[in-house]
């Protein structure tokens, strides 16, 4: 596996070696050990969670609040996505810079979300499936977003706003500038 910095703290890229021959291919999608010396501490990932969407949908941006934040480690089984990941630490350097990867089938890369961050994703193609890891349950009471077309987040969605197909939720979410319940740069939320 290779793990690969960004320019936001935390957020990291992983590439997964592919060994593939005339059968088709393996490929080790997650290792606890290696993660951990990377990160140089202890994640414990407890729910693994799966949706199929179709071209234009888009999901996000979404967090939720201590004692429930989550680190998301998520990959694209079936087709493809833009995935982003949003800094939302109040006091952060890079506080609502974005990270936007493509993740695919094809190239299977993977996107380690740490909490303090917003995610979200658009799919490219129909029919794909997306799956994710968090470390920590889901919480309907901590359960937050930030609208995905904040205009101060620059975030490029790819597909034309009006192609989207987004949830009653995600279209009613406050921007970041009117969003009170955000992250705090440099607290342990792991403690």
């Amino acid at each position: 596996m290779n793990f690969i910095k960004t320019h936001i703290s935390d957020v990291i890229i992983i590439e997964p070696q592919v060994h593939g021959d005339a059968r088709g291919y393996f490929v080790e999608t997650f290792r606890t050990d290696k993660l951990e010396k990377f990160l140089g501490y202890k994640i414990n990932f407890c729910q693994d969670n799966e949706s199929k969407s179709s071209k234009g949908v888009l999901r996000g941006l979404h967090y939720q609040l201590s004692p429930f934040a989550q680190t998301k480690l998520v990959r694209v089984i079936q087709g493809r996505v833009l995935d982003v990941a949003v800094d939302i630490r109040k006091n952060s350097p890079t506080f609502g810079q974005h990270i936007a990867v493509e993740l695919s089938a094809e190239n299977k890369k993977q996107l380690l979300i740490p909490r303090g961050f917003a995610h979200g994703f658009v799919v490219l193609e129909d029919d794909t499936i997306f799956a994710y890891k968090v470390d920590n349950y889901y919480s309907p009471e901590c359960d937050r977003g930030i609208a995905f077309d904040d205009l101060t987040l620059g975030i490029d969605w790819i597909i034309p706003h009006d192609k989207l197909n987004l949830s009653l939720k995600d279209t009613k979410q406050p921007l970041l500038k009117d969003t009170n319940d955000l992250f705090e740069y440099g607290v342990d939320y792991y403690a």
